[in-house]
């Protein structure tokens, strides 16, 4: 069965960095392209980051672009979000997604916290 499960996030002082993790199993990972969503209390759930199956292509929600940075590790069977710079508007849960097959997954997510 799909599981996503997000780590990395907690709390940070405005400008600060922190990496999260998403490992991934049950699905063939390498053949999917990954995505960041994340959502602060009464926002939408927004995208983040996309990267392709080989992580030759990415994209980036145009809030965090130049700050943050997806990247993944197929061995590893896991996606990054480093986020560098990071404001008190990034403060928001933030969530691994796959669509395999046309159906979607989602893991737990992971809060952030950015406050001094």
């Amino acid at each position: 069965q799909v599981q996503l499960v997000e780590s990395g996030g907690g709390l940070v002082q405005p400008g600060g960095s922190l990496r999260l993790s998403c490992a991934a199993s049950g699905f063939t990972f390498s053949t999917y392209r990954m995505n960041w969503y994340r959502q602060a209390p009464g926002k939408e759930r927004e995208l983040v980051a996309t990267i392709t199956s080989a992580g030759g292509m990415t994209n980036y929600g145009d809030s965090v672009k130049g700050r943050f940075t997806i990247s993944r590790d197929n061995a590893k069977n896991t996606v990054y979000l480093q986020m560098n710079s990071l404001k008190a508007e990034d403060t928001a849960l933030y969530y691994c997604r796959a669509i395999i097959r046309g159906m979607t997954y989602w893991g737990q997510g992971t809060q952030v916290t950015v406050s001094s």
